[in-house]
């Protein structure tokens, strides 16, 4: 996003605004591009998520009900995005383990 004041690119969000480090410009950025970036799943590394895309799991995540575990450092192929229930925002296949859902926390982008 742009400075509506300096036009510099090196503006970033810091919690509920938007600051420009050039010229010390704070502002909401309520228009609807700011309002999409905002609601979009991010991974761990604040990455914006999408369908389709792969992943890596970046820590040991037990899964509930089993004795499997999901490695970290697994990669999870064609993600699919979900409301989230209980955090768990990512529907995907694990291969070994089978269908199953994840928080976009424990994962980055591959």
């Amino acid at each position: 996003m742009t400075c509506p004041q300096c036009g510099s690119e090196n503006a970033y969000h810091d919690g509920s605004l938007w600051n420009c480090p050039d010229c010390a410009h704070e502002w909401t950025g309520t228009d609807a591009a700011t309002a999409a970036e905002d609601t979009a799943i991010r991974d761990a590394n604040g990455n914006v998520l999408a369908d389709g895309d792969s992943v890596i799991v970046i820590k040991d995540l037990k899964v509930k009900g089993s004795s499997l575990v999901v490695k970290g450092g697994t990669k999870v192929k064609s993600i699919r995005l979900v409301e989230a229930t209980d955090g768990h925002n990512i529907s995907c296949k694990i291969d070994g383990i089978g269908a199953m859902n994840l928080k976009s926390e424990f994962v980055r982008k591959a």
